[in-house]
């Protein structure tokens, strides 16, 4: 069958994919005990590998002495982020770090790491090939730590800060030994690290800070002594005496300024009282005066007299003019005391004068010296601005010196990380777990050997059917085109007249018959029972040699084509892919199997009037299938006899077994069918004639067909012909 006709006309038939399978059922699991016991015993021999792990929690620590504040900011303050992670990862890989942790354990004296130093027979000999470079040319430490990084695993616990340790050895003390060493050294780098740090910020502070102290020295001399020059004195700390005097003058001119004002409006307020003759004692000055005070008593009590004497006495009546001379002198004392009052607040504002104007000029004079005062403030700020920068620069530096010298200690400054989890001595070793080793080894021979069997059963074509009638069965009538045989001549059945077989046209037309020679006995595999050459005793043979194509000759017509047609049946009914091509003249086999006797079939497809895959049909009391002899005229299908060979590669791909029923058909017509010798010939004789079974055995023979079988099944023929009925 050529390559198109096996991807496109044919599919995988599972079925026989799993009877093959099943079929080999016990080598297969003699395969599978095999596999399982080679992994045990490999499993064994192996020496156990155990495996600890150590987890660090990578987290900011503070000191145990840190303030409360201190600790707060450290913990408020930003985690480590992905990459930090990363970095201690490498950190712990680091090759300082190994060579400190197996010089501590004393590693370089254990064979385990060294194994290069022993060295192995293949070892050498990949070494002398050229094939490996030499490991006794590295250096022993490097060979050590080669070895130790093998063994080593560090890696980060995924969505967590936690870093993990783990290594595997032959000594399970060992397997726990190391992380748990490698955590120390770590803790004890980190720790360091920050030491190192404070003794480098305390040797650098030191020269630093005594430098600062000269400097801020100097700028407070210059400050003091640009005061002094410049006559900057400071009162209160802060303000310069000239300034506080312009601020004291100023406050005192503004004090006097007032009191002139409150003179000025009280003598207005007496001389308004004065001139309009209204009564003044209720004015504050007037009021406040112990002389009028008293003369207004004495006024008041003349005043009480005269009003008591007048009721009694007449108004001329010397007792009466007496106390009002008394009367008019007091109320003239009262005016004289108002005029004083009045004097005496006129001096006030006349002094409140003088005093505003003395202190005007004088603030005039402070004026002058502030504003030279405040130009030479300028560089006394500039001097005082440096000293401050000096002072607070010199002030943190002091701070930083205190807090690195306080941390000198190694308990002082922890690492930032912690050990979570220690390793402990495991118990039952890592590796090699014996019982899944085995159980897988064990499922993958399993695997293996089916899928062996399948793929032989796949290039073999036995678990290959052909499809359904599809548009791609026209590909594979176009490649049985492409092709050309010799066409076969006819051959005259030995015996009584039967109808001739299709093939018998080709010589018809033709007028040519070939030499033939005569076939073998039965192969010595036949199966040896009370009827040899029965049915069922063919069709196991048939199995046994797994032919591909087997002709069936006919002799005696009808009888003999039963015959065939009880064969196909039987190996169908085994579970065979098998089909039948009906190449006889009378087309019995189709009579035989066909659900309809009008079906397309080999003449159809010879003639290009039906496609290949409409030509094949199934078998109506069987799943065997059948390619009818067709509706189409036998010469002209027989013009075309050039393609059978190719159809019947096609087909030998895609079923276990082909049979060609060719009737009464000679030697020169089958070796025109097929130019392969090395197909099963079955003469089907349901009575054994000597004479006709004698002369075919040696024809066939003669024309080098060594695999002959008689078929007399008698009782088969029988029962297909009763199915049919």
């Amino acid at each position: 069958m050529s390559g198109v006709a096996r991807d496109q006309d044919v599919d995988i038939d599972l079925g026989q994919l799993v009877r093959a399978v099943w079929a080999r059922r016990l080598r297969i699991l003699a395969i599978t005990l095999v596999g399982a016991g080679v992994a045990f015993a490999g499993a064994k021999i192996m020496s156990p590998q155990y495996r600890s792990e150590t987890r660090i929690l990578i987290e900011p620590r503070a000191p145990a002495f840190a303030s409360t504040q201190q600790a707060n900011d450290a913990s408020a303050g930003p985690l480590m982020d992905e990459l930090n992670i990363a970095s201690q990862v490498q950190l712990l890989q680091s090759a300082d770090l190994l060579k400190k942790v197996i010089n501590d354990l004393k590693l370089y004296n254990l064979p385990e790491f060294d194994d290069a130093a022993s060295g192995s027979a293949m070892s050498s000999i990949l070494v002398k090939l050229h094939l490996k470079k030499n490991p006794l040319e590295n250096p022993p430490e490097e060979r050590v730590i080669d070895a130790f990084v093998e063994r080593l695993q560090v890696y980060q616990v995924p969505g967590s800060r936690v870093i993990g340790i783990t290594f595997t050895s032959k000594d399970p003390k060992l397997a726990a030994a190391i992380p748990n060493a490698m955590a120390n050294v770590y803790l004890s780098t980190q720790s360091g690290a920050k030491l190192d740090s404070n003794s480098e910020a305390t040797r650098w502070l030191e020269p630093e800070i005594e430098g600062l102290r000269q400097k801020v020295s100097e700028a407070e001399r210059k400050v003091a002594e640009y005061r002094t020059s410049h006559g900057l004195l400071q009162t209160n700390g802060t303000t310069t005496f000239p300034a506080q005097q312009l601020n004291d003058i100023s406050a005192e001119l503004t004090r006097v300024r007032g009191d002139k004002a409150n003179a000025e409006a009280r003598a207005q307020a007496v001389r308004n009282a004065l001139s309009s003759g209204e009564a003044s004692d209720t004015l504050p000055d007037i009021m406040s005066s112990q002389a009028i005070q008293r003369l207004k008593g004495t006024e008041s009590g003349l005043q009480s007299q005269i009003s008591d004497l007048q009721t009694s006495l007449l108004n001329n009546h010397p007792r009466l003019k007496s106390l009002r001379a008394q009367l008019s002198d007091i109320r003239s004392q009262i005016r004289q005391e108002t005029q004083k009052i009045l004097a005496s607040i006129e001096n006030e504002s006349k002094v409140a004068d003088l005093r505003a104007s003395e202190l005007e000029r004088q603030s005039d004079t402070v004026q002058a010296n502030s504003a030279r005062a405040g130009e030479d403030e300028v560089g006394l700020n500039a001097l005082e601005r440096e000293a401050n920068a000096q002072r607070q620069l010199l002030e943190t530096y002091l701070v930083r010196y205190r807090e690195a010298a306080s941390r000198a200690d190694s308990n002082s400054s922890p690492a930032d990380a912690r050990i979570v989890s220690r390793a402990v001595e495991p118990v039952d070793p890592y590796f090699p777990k014996v019982v899944p080793i085995v159980v897988v080894a064990a499922v993958a021979t399993l695997i293996m050997s089916a899928i062996v069997i399948m793929l032989a059963e796949l290039f073999s074509g036995r678990a290959l059917r052909p499809t359904d009638a599809s548009p791609e069965t026209i590909e594979a009538e176009a490649v049985v085109e492409e092709k050309h045989v010799p066409q076969a001549a006819p051959i005259a059945a030995a015996g009584k007249p039967v109808q001739p077989s299709m093939l018998a046209v080709v010589a018809d037309e033709e007028g040519t018959i070939e030499d033939v020679k005569a076939a073998e006995d039965v192969p010595e595999d036949e199966p040896e029972d009370d009827n040899e050459f029965s049915v069922a005793s063919v069709a196991d043979y048939l199995t046994g040699s797994r032919a591909p194509l087997a002709i069936a000759i006919s002799p005696t017509g009808e009888n003999g084509s039963a015959a065939t047609v009880s064969l196909t049946r039987m190996l169908a009914d085994a579970g065979h892919r098998v089909i039948l091509i009906d190449m006889t003249g009378s087309g019995y086999p189709t009579e035989l199997m066909a659900e309809d006797p009008a079906a397309l079939g080999v003449t159809d497809l010879l003639c290009r009037e039906a496609a290949f895959g409409d030509t094949i049909h199934g078998d109506r009391l069987s799943d065997a299938h059948l390619i009818p002899q067709g509706q189409s005229d036998v010469r002209r299908a027989m013009r075309g006899v050039d393609r059978l060979s190719l159809l019947l590669d096609a087909l030998a791909a895609a079923y276990d077994l082909v049979v060609v029923e060719c009737g009464s058909a000679d030697v020169a017509g089958v070796s025109r069918l097929t130019r392969s010798r090395d197909v099963e010939i079955i003469l089907s004789l349901p009575e054994v004639e000597e004479t006709i079974f004698v002369a075919l055995m040696t024809e066939f023979q003669a024309a080098g067909y060594e695999r002959v079988v008689l078929m007399s099944g008698g009782e088969g023929a029988e029962q297909a012909l009763g199915r049919a009925a």
